[in-house]
């Protein structure tokens, strides 16, 4: 199927209603982004490194929403909003990616609150095809988070999450999970219940887990707990950024990525780390892969590339692909994700995607099913 067509039967895709979920996404908290390009003086001013994601309170979230207009990049304010703000999530960008850019059938499991920002991430969910029915929507308010975005494309988050509505541990059912294949999960101390509650129901029900390791600060805060998730043994596909990965080993002689590499392989059936402009190594088995990123994604915002790099390689997985397929498809949608601000791939970049699928030799996703 080429582009255009592809392209055209997007909306008609959308409009289908999945039966059972293929992948599901645990975001115990509904989540809303607040993304904009702002200078580095907003960045040395708030607390915490540059680059990471650490919680604030919302005093503090409200002071630097308060402040960004006062410091938008110039150019951002060129030919679009220099603020965008939209279901946010790791687990929701990777889900929303899978249902919207390759038509895989992918629901939510979570909660939101009864305020504006939670009827904005339902309505978003959905609009992008995702199965909302295992969200709850719950008396509260609905998380946020501010991501900063620099020059360079980088990006600061600093979520707040602690008086938000989540669904706990003891809500979740069976039937939640039924007829799935893949649950997707992030790492957080603050939902390690519900994720060890999420992972015992999916493995209970021949669900596979995939784990993404959040951030460094959450490796380094909180290692000791995360080494005994990846080593249960119930972690079937587990990705890390450079940082995280690093991270991982701090305290060992060889705490570089490659290192990173084969000790999750140890525990996990497929391991990843992505390694920025420098793609990827990952690991199945006894085979290593290297792919390189995709040298023609011109990064705006590197908010989300690890989220949809992850869409794409699970996609590839479901649909059956080799290793170094799935790093592929990884790389295309991780890159069409940083060409524009956000954590959403807008239509022209869905576009681009599979333009660079096609030269890359990979099939293109039916958008039908």
């Amino acid at each position: 199927m080429g582009v255009e067509a592809l392209l055209n039967n997007r909306e008609a895709g959308l409009q289908l209603e999945p039966k059972a979920p293929v992948i599901l996404g645990l975001q115990p908290a509904a989540l809303i982004d607040h993304v904009a390009r702002v200078d580095g003086s907003l960045l040395d001013q708030i607390p915490g490194e540059r680059g990471g994601s650490i919680p604030v309170a919302i005093e503090e979230l409200e002071h630097i929403l308060m402040e960004l207009n006062r410091h938008i990049l110039a150019s951002a304010a060129d030919g679009q909003s220099p603020i965008k703000t939209m279901a946010g999530g790791s687990v929701a960008n990777t889900i929303r990616g899978l249902s919207s850019g390759f038509g895989v059938n992918c629901g939510m499991i979570g909660a939101y609150g009864d305020d504006e920002q939670g009827q904005l991430f339902a309505s978003n969910m959905n609009i992008s095809g995702v199965n909302t029915s295992r969200l709850r929507k719950k008396k509260g308010t609905t998380a946020q988070c501010v991501c900063l975005v620099d020059a360079f494309g980088n990006r600061t988050m600093r979520p707040c999450l602690s008086s938000s509505v989540r669904v706990q541990g003891d809500e979740l059912t069976k039937g939640d999970f039924s007829g799935s294949k893949w649950l997707v999960v992030r790492y957080g101390a603050f939902n390690l219940e519900v994720n060890q509650a999420a992972i015992r129901i999916a493995k209970q029900n021949g669900v596979c887990v995939s784990l993404d390791l959040a951030s460094f600060e959450m490796v380094r805060n909180f290692k000791e707990s995360l080494q005994q998730l990846l080593e249960s043994g119930d972690i079937d596909l587990c990705f890390a950024n450079e940082d995280e990965a690093t991270e991982l080993l701090r305290s060992e002689q060889n705490a570089h990525p490659e290192a990173a590499l084969e000790y999750l392989s140890q525990y996990c059936q497929w391991a990843v780390v992505t390694l920025g402009s420098n793609g990827c190594i990952a690991k199945h088995g006894q085979e290593i892969v290297r792919v390189p990123a995709i040298g023609e994604a011109k990064a705006i915002d590197a908010t989300g590339a690890g989220d949809l790099f992850a869409s794409g390689f699970l996609y590839g997985l479901v649909k059956g692909l080799t290793l170094e397929e799935c790093c592929k498809v990884g790389s295309c949608s991780g890159g069409s994700v940083i060409r524009s601000l956000g954590g959403e791939v807008t239509s022209e970049n869905w576009k681009w995607m599979y333009k660079q699928m096609q030269m890359k030799g990979l099939s293109l996703p039916d958008m039908r099913n």
